[in-house]
């Protein structure tokens, strides 16, 4: 429910905000029933899936066991929207739905760190990662709960622009609007799918070593492997080597230093292990796109006038 929530309820506000009709949403369920969701709250739909609309975009959405909403019909009707050309997107385990229909093979795509490692296991052709939404062409996919909010409202500003969705944003009192760079808070063991101990306490360390980074070679002594075997592991689990998950690890700590705190450029940039401002802007541009202040000049003139 609140992954269906957090999505809707911006393009309502947007339509509110701009005193006009921007966006229309009408539910769909299979057979044209209301829809109970977990919580007890019951969804009217407007219509069945057979009786669609014409759809820019679709999303699905399902709940826990996400394997007992797909069918036949609906990878049907899916496969059928994508040949039109439609958008496709999944909300929380959607994502699932859509993998599973053969309709995300070769898409980049991203869905709840809970269902990541039997994603891995079930669908090898999927592009998966751990970001709060993931838009690749066609496909939209998002983390669910209110990662549901953060890719509306980039959609938002993609159709009607960043005044807008800023604006929904304070509405709502989002402290900020996440970017697709912004990961979860995936515990590893899940990320894994898996127990890889020395792999666990490899990263631990790391994010114990921010300000001070420790060497590859001091990772491996400490964890008691050797450096290509740490290697190893890196890339079979995590898809990179160890050097460029540490500095992703200090980039994201650098990050919400900046967005949350006062300090200086060159204090975030010590705080998290850089030797340099220079070096930290340009490692901070390379991975989010946007120099570090850029972005929080962004985040100062998104808040409202104290005034």
């Amino acid at each position: 429910m609140i992954a269906v929530s957090c999505a809707i309820e911006p393009l309502r506000m947007a339509n509110r905000l701009a005193e006009k009709q921007l966006y229309d949403w009408p539910i769909i369920t299979m057979d044209g029933e209301p829809a109970p969701a977990s919580n007890g709250l019951v969804l009217s739909p407007h219509r069945s899936i057979d009786t669609l609309p014409e759809l820019d975009l679709i999303f699905v959405c399902s709940g826990l066991d996400v394997s007992r909403a797909f069918s036949k019909k609906l990878q049907s009707v899916l496969c059928r929207l994508a040949r039109q050309q439609v958008k496709l997107g999944g909300l929380c385990t959607g994502t699932y739905l859509l993998a599973r229909a053969g309709l995300l093979d070769g898409y980049r795509c991203t869905i709840h760190w809970e269902n990541m490692a039997s994603m891995r296991e079930e669908f090898p052709l999927i592009q998966l990662n751990d970001e709060l939404y993931e838009i690749d062409r066609d496909r939209y996919t998002c983390a669910g709960g209110n990662a549901s909010m953060d890719m509306m409202l980039h959609l938002i500003t993609e159709t009607n622009g960043s005044k807008l969705s800023a604006n929904i944003s304070e509405q709502f009192m989002c402290d900020r609007i996440r970017g697709h760079n912004d990961h979860q808070r995936a515990p590893l063991l899940h990320h894994l799918g898996t127990s890889q101990p020395k792999l666990t306490e490899a990263v631990t360390l790391m994010e114990a070593n921010i300000e001070e980074p420790m060497s590859l070679h001091e990772l491996s002594h400490y964890v008691g492997v050797s450096r290509r075997q740490l290697e190893r592991l890196f890339q079979r689990y995590l898809n990179c080597v160890p050097t460029r998950y540490y500095m992703d690890l200090r980039l994201h700590r650098a990050r919400q230093l900046l967005l949350q705190t006062s300090k200086s450029i060159v204090d975030v940039a010590l705080a998290c292990g850089f030797v340099s401002a220079p070096h930290f802007t340009k490692c901070y541009r390379e991975l989010f796109g946007i120099p570090p202040r850029d972005e929080r000049r962004q985040k100062q003139s998104s808040q409202p006038d104290p005034d």
